[in-house]
């Protein structure tokens, strides 16, 4: 195949960004029912709850509708973790595949580490927020809403990483040929 017909992004790419927002639209849809008055975002209202009183409002909250679907929430959150921190890794490669310089490569580094350590954060968060479901504590409350915050910084500072490298770019990543 020749540069002017290769696809811009490979297939495994292609299909791994598709399972991942189909996993990304069944959080959202398991998030629906955890939207209660005392949590009204869900479970990032859980995520950053904060407190061991506040959890505990929140987990109140849900058990009227059953713990099922923030059991559901929670444990299918691990698969989406490496989902997504496997999708952005992968396209971070691709997008250094013709880039050779030296800044370049210590920028893909960094973001590469960026989204690792969001992955990580992800599970480790989800691991507490499962233990505080159970008994709520203000350490596992406050360490859970801190991964958060990692997860999320990481992963904003991981996508700039991606326009960088994508912005520096002074050619075409398939130049066609004339």
């Amino acid at each position: 195949m020749n540069d002017t017909t290769r696809a811009p992004v490979p297939v495994r790419i292609r299909w791994l960004g598709v399972i991942t927002a189909i996993m990304l639209l069944l959080q959202l849809g398991l998030n629906q029912p955890l939207q209660t008055a005392t949590a009204p975002q869900g479970m990032l209202s859980f995520q950053l709850a904060g407190t061991g009183e506040s959890a505990a409002a929140i987990a109140q909250s849900w058990a009227s509708a059953g713990m099922g679907w923030a059991l559901a929430s929670l444990w299918s959150g691990f698969l989406f973790a490496v989902l997504y921190s496997t999708l952005l890794i992968l396209f971070t490669n691709y997008l250094l595949v013709d880039r050779p310089g030296i800044r370049e490569r210590k920028t893909g580094r960094w973001v590469r580490g960026l989204f690792v350590t969001a992955g990580l954060a992800h599970i480790a968060e989800y691991a507490l927020m499962l233990a505080n479901l159970e008994t709520p504590s203000d350490r596992l409350s406050l360490s859970a809403t801190l991964l958060a915050l990692a997860n999320y910084t990481a992963l904003v500072l991981g996508i700039a990483g991606l326009v960088v490298i994508r912005a520096a770019r002074r050619h075409p990543m398939h130049p066609t040929r004339a």
